[in-house]
């Protein structure tokens, strides 16, 4: 076989696997949503002629125009322009929340269900510890101990992003480490830190993906609650959780304040949702194309 062939036969699968998640309806919707808030995050705050923080009460709760698109705040600042930068907090607080739960969830579910025995009971058992209190509530109990501030909502959220990981990267460590692959890897002394890293790790990014995609909508509407509280990112700095709990004090005035940040938060959480659903059905090939 050429070794054109071989590259060929060795990218086929990962073709397979785009063209599955290209052709998935609900995948394109939602990838479609999150390329809206990139662009517009990206593109509106360098082309809008107004201030996120500048304030002008002669246009306080201006109705959707030309001039605003989707109307003003409380202190007539330009709610399009703040969605835009609202989108980059609460968009990075939830990569950043996600990627802690990934760097610490991975580590210790492939260590957990690798070795088993006293070592898998203590990292489960603390898994349970963090699991019995709803998310929000730890969260909020962990930020009270961090303090308030963008990097302690990040750290807690990726704290209860965590024990989602441990228990999917567990299990599929215990199933992995009966392969033949494996037990041919220790049969010629490969270290164990090793058949970890190049064995059990890479055959497991399948569903460790789908995983992170779907817990981003989760870090996003749990960051988002912890702004509402006010324990975010703090005024005048323009977030959708911090917009959200600063409009509720207008919301049988000017409805569009909690509408707005809402529905923007709606779109987040849907968006990583229907991505998550497309990249489960690309990366199984038990899935028939959609």
């Amino acid at each position: 076989m050429s070794h054109n062939s071989r590259m060929a036969v060795a990218r086929s699968p990962r073709r397979r696997t785009l063209s599955r998640l290209r052709n998935h309806r609900s995948a394109r919707f939602g990838a479609a949503i999150l390329l809206f808030y990139v662009a517009a995050a990206v593109l509106l705050p360098a082309i809008s002629p107004y201030s996120p923080t500048r304030t002008n009460l002669e246009e306080a709760f201006a109705a959707p125009s030309l001039a605003h698109p989707l109307g003003s705040d409380e202190l007539g600042r330009d709610e399009m322009l703040r969605l835009a930068l609202g989108a980059r907090w609460t968009l990075t607080m939830g990569f950043g929340a996600v990627a802690i739960g990934l760097l610490l969830g991975v580590p210790l579910g492939a260590v957990s269900g690798f070795f088993g025995g006293s070592i898998d009971l203590v990292i489960q058992r603390f898994t349970d510890l963090i699991l019995a209190f709803p998310a929000i509530v730890l969260a909020l109990g962990l930020v009270a101990v961090l303090g308030v501030g963008v990097q302690n909502v990040v750290l807690a959220v990726g704290i209860t992003s965590t024990p989602a990981f441990v228990r999917l990267m567990r299990a599929s460590a215990l199933s992995i480490r009966e392969r033949a692959y494996v037990e041919a890897a220790r049969s010629i002394g490969t270290s164990t830190p090793r058949i970890l890293l190049w064995h059990v790790v890479p055959n497991s990014l399948a569903p460790i993906i789908v995983q992170a995609t779907v817990q981003l909508g989760t870090a996003i509407l749990l960051a988002a609650g912890l702004g509402f509280l006010g324990l975010g990112v703090q005024p005048p700095t323009a977030e959708w959780g911090s917009m959200l709990g600063l409009g509720r004090t207008y919301i049988f005035s000017d409805q569009k304040l909690v509408t707005i940040p809402g529905v923007a938060i709606f779109g987040a959480v849907l968006a990583f949702n229907l991505i998550g659903d497309g990249l489960r059905d690309a990366l199984d090939p038990r899935t028939v194309d959609r």
